[in-house]
């Protein structure tokens, strides 16, 4: 993009605010302040716009949705009398129409955004923290206030070898312009559960292995029936290894494991290292500025995402924690209002929904059971499967659950865990019954609209006290 460039409010480089890090996070956190009448540096380095609209939410979701009806049409057999068939056909053609909603969407919500604040000056280059302010590309700023919101990028894995290898991340395997034949996936979290399945459907020969099982942070019953699916698609799912070596062969990489005491090698074309995100943290000058940071190298902030250090906010994947898009505009804009007008703003993720974007999609709000009983709550379960569910049975698709948690003494909802073919639009719900403090005994007594997914929930909630196989399909 060409850059834009305010000139300084007062020519000297004085701002009420400068936002380090130009994604989701840094432009909500730069619109929030202009917002409320104050004179922004907004400084990027690197592409405008951040992980989400580039390399992370918006081309995954893209092109899983893309080889999802590839799926869906043969998965049409499910049905009698109908045969249905498609292909991919031409992979370089899928990653250029991708490459052109990612440039379409970059331009529209990020850099044809900033002409439309005259308060924002847009600078390039890296930023450093001083004693005297900031500075970018050797100029000092002069801020009030300073929020950091530059992100995180791919972890790489202690795998010995890892270095010699040409490993693909989340980040690369969207650009690849040739599939494997095979590949070996390192890591079952929501990153690496997608790209799984997203590359399996595309016709790659998928091994995914991972040192717990998929979505070690879900719920337990969701992880190995995700598992189940994935087997019954064709891909490989190795749960509770450890890692010993990975290198190069002539056909590829070779990665060396231990499982239960055994051990073994599994090799393939290329290797996709999906081990989680680091907070990009580095060349900032934090340990000058005296900034503390998490042990997972996060910015440590609290709940009005305040720095340790006076002045300093910061919010997003930078934080180490939440890290969803969503919850990093979230964080940016309570940082920014607090910034400017006196810390009053608190951030409360008790109601953060997530979802996975396999198929089924895996959402969840809340606690799960083992994090409610690590709190010393005393809580209760009800686990539904999708076969109980009208709209699952109408669309001959029963794969999935829903499961909730709930306070046995108040029956206050404290979780609610869907793997569903449409959880990530049934979610909701859940999350303002949480928000809203409801119990299961509201759930329950909701009127939902008959078959849907959402009316899962009521089914459920009703469950805590009743037999639903003993209810006619509209009862209770």
């Amino acid at each position: 993009m060409s850059k834009t460039r305010c000139p300084p409010a007062t020519g000297n480089g004085r701002y009420d605010l400068a936002v380090i890090g130009a994604g989701s996070a840094g432009f909500s956190a730069a619109i929030t302040a202009a917002e409320l009448g104050a004179k922004v540096a907004l400084v990027g380095h690197g592409t405008i716009g951040g992980t989400c609209v580039n390399i992370g939410c918006v081309p995954s979701k893209n092109l899983i949705r893309a080889v999802e009806a590839v799926h869906q049409a043969e998965a049409a057999s499910r049905f009698a009398g109908i045969r249905g068939r498609a292909s991919l056909e031409d992979w370089r053609a899928l990653i250029a129409q991708k490459d052109e909603l990612v440039a379409s969407m970059q331009k529209e919500k990020y850099a044809d955004l900033l002409p439309a604040y005259n308060t924002i000056a847009y600078q390039e280059g890296p930023a450093r923290l001083t004693s005297d302010g900031v500075t970018v590309n050797g100029s000092l700023l002069h801020p009030g206030k300073i929020v950091i919101t530059t992100g995180a990028s791919p972890a790489v894995p202690p795998i010995r070898g890892i270095e010699d290898v040409p490993y693909l991340t989340s980040t690369t395997s969207l650009e690849l312009d040739r599939l494997p034949a095979s590949l070996l996936v390192v890591g079952g979290g929501y990153i690496g559960c997608e790209l799984v399945q997203m590359l399996a459907r595309a016709g790659v020969k998928v091994t995914v292995v991972c040192r717990r099982r998929l979505l070690p942070d879900a719920e337990p019953e969701i992880g190995e029936a995700l598992a189940g699916y994935f087997r019954d698609e064709g891909i490989t799912v190795r749960g509770g290894v450890s890692y010993r070596e990975i290198r190069r062969t002539a056909e590829g990489v070779a990665l060396a494991i231990a499982v239960d005491g055994a051990e073994e090698t599994i090799e393939a074309e290329r290797v996709l290292v999906a081990t989680g995100r680091r907070p990009n943290t580095q060349g900032l000058g934090l340990g000058e500025a005296g900034v503390e940071l998490t042990p997972n190298d996060g910015i440590k902030v609290d709940d009005r995402m305040r720095t340790n250090k006076p002045g300093v906010y910061a919010a997003g994947d930078v934080t180490g924690r939440d890290m969803f898009v969503y919850m990093a505009a979230y964080g940016a804009k309570i940082a920014a209002e607090n910034a400017l007008n006196g810390d009053a703003r608190r951030y409360d993720a008790t109601a953060m929904p997530s979802v996975v974007f396999t198929d089924p999609q895996v959402a969840s709000v809340g606690l799960t059971e083992a994090d409610a009983r690590k709190q010393g709550l005393n809580v209760r379960t009800s686990i539904l499967p999708l076969a109980h569910v009208a709209r699952a049975i109408a669309a001959r698709d029963t794969r999935g659950l829903i499961k909730l948690v709930a306070d046995s003494d108040s029956g206050r909802l404290l979780g609610a865990h869907i793997l569903a073919p449409e959880g990530g639009d049934s979610i909701q719900t859940a999350t303002l019954a949480i928000k809203q403090g409801l119990t299961f005994t509201d759930l329950a007594e909701t009127i939902f609209p008959y078959l849907t997914t959402v009316e899962g929930l009521r089914l459920a909630a009703q469950s805590f006290t009743r037999d639903v196989k003993r209810l006619s399909c509209c009862a209770g």
